[in-house]
């Protein structure tokens, strides 16, 4: 049984949900529009201000996608009702970021700058040239916007220098002393 799956969704004001028959949901809220089509043996139902899943078999595979499938809807409700965001910091000495149109300028000491093209649901937000935040409705695709920007320098355990989350704690090591 999934707990997840069972749960119902409260819709917030100004957001609408729209099933179709094939199982295509259209989520619509004042911040934008999200679809997405719901795996083959779960159907949802909108009903006074709620969403609820249900699915139509009890294998193992089906109580998992119910459960997913339930956080997905979830997060589309969420997404265009109050957006996501995530928080960046650049560390390290002459390493900083300047958005030039649709493109991230990123200057992270290699010999050339880093132009990262900004996809368009997307807004990032550079202040103090060390701190980025980036927003958007989709939580899928501003996590992997976050994770690109951090893969091109990671922090490192040395000097701490690098691309962070907001908050993340980076373990240092050592470095080699001489005897």
């Amino acid at each position: 049984m999934s707990r997840i799956g069972n749960k119902a969704i409260a819709l917030p004001d100004k957001v609408k949900v729209n099933v179709g028959n094939d199982g295509a949901v259209a989520v619509e809220g004042p911040k934008g529009k999200l679809n997405w089509k719901l795996p083959r043996d779960i159907s949802a139902k909108v009903e006074n201000n709620h969403v609820s899943l249900a699915r139509a078999a009890d294998t193992r595979s089906v109580k998992a996608l119910h459960g997913l499938s339930r956080a997905l809807l979830n997060n589309m409700v969420r997404g265009v009702s109050e957006g996501f965001s995530k928080d960046l910091e650049i560390e390290g000495v002459g390493f900083k970021a300047v958005v030039q149109g649709q493109k991230l300028n990123l200057s992270l000491g290699f010999s050339h700058p880093i132009l990262f093209p900004i996809p368009k649901d997307i807004k990032i937000v550079v202040t103090e040239n060390t701190k980025l935040t980036i927003s958007g409705i989709d939580k899928k695709l501003v996590g992997q916007v976050a994770a690109d920007i951090r893969r091109y320098y990671p922090p490192e355990p040395y000097k701490g220098k690098g691309v962070r989350y907001a908050g993340e704690q980076i373990r240092r090591k050592e470095g080699k002393t001489v005897q």
